[in-house]
């Protein structure tokens, strides 16, 4: 089970840095039922990480090990495909970082967030967990090396609920301070949001680089093994 830790734990530190959607938790909390919406976003986004990586589990079942208990050649395969998709989407937003990081713009449906009702909320946590360019990959390859790992159901079961516990770390530490902080959370949230926002594109195409050749060598590595 430790192998099949250290293999999904950097995944799950790349899944933790997102950051648009921690600006998403950030305006949420700021929301007239901020206490409210943030534990729903914060369930949606728990809840779609799980959901998509039980469904690679389930795919990936016993098949996912050879007999020698190394892993299948398809999951090589994904790994490799997934790599891939990452260093593209890491091209293409590097070509779209701006010049001055002050003009950074967000997405427009973000003004709308103080609007939503609790259920678009939760289905807000969902999307940006699921549907992310970068989570979603990240999130089906940690589950293909769990399922690759041969360990029996339960252990695979818990260290996806590992990699869902530090994937949610980037959202749970703003919740968090909102929580526990007071007065002071707006101000420590405020600045986060900022830097967060106008960093976005560069950190998300340096992720998608490192986390794509990961993927890529980790891929390779399987395949001639």
């Amino acid at each position: 089970m430790g192998q099949a830790l250290g293999d999904v734990l950097g995944l799950a530190a790349g899944v933790a840095v997102s950051p648009l959607p921690i600006v998403a938790i950030i305006l949420v909390l700021a929301t007239p039922q901020g206490r409210l919406n943030g534990l729903l976003f914060t369930l949606g986004w728990v809840a779609g990480l799980s959901a998509l990586g039980g469904i690679m589990l389930a795919i990936g079942g016993a098949g996912g090990s050879s007999a020698h208990h190394q892993p299948a050649t398809w999951v090589g395969g994904l790994k490799l495909v997934l790599g891939v998709l990452l260093f593209l989407f890491g091209g293409r937003q590097w070509r779209r970082r701006p010049k001055d990081t002050t003009q950074a713009e967000l997405p427009k449906w973000m003004a709308a967030i103080d609007r939503f009702t609790p259920i678009k909320v939760l289905g807000l946590g969902l999307a940006l967990s699921t549907a992310n360019l970068k989570n979603a990959p990240l999130t089906l390859a940690a589950a293909a090396s769990i399922s690759s790992s041969g360990l029996a159901t339960g252990q695979q079961i818990a260290s996806l609920a590992v990699f869902v516990i530090i994937g949610s770390l980037g959202i749970l530490t703003p919740l968090a301070v909102f929580l526990f902080l007071g007065d002071q959370a707006k101000s420590v949230l405020g600045g986060w949001k900022d830097w967060a926002a106008q960093h976005n594109v560069a950190v998300m195409a340096a992720l998608f680089f490192v986390l794509g050749l990961k993927l890529l060598g980790d891929g390779i590595g399987i395949l001639t093994s």
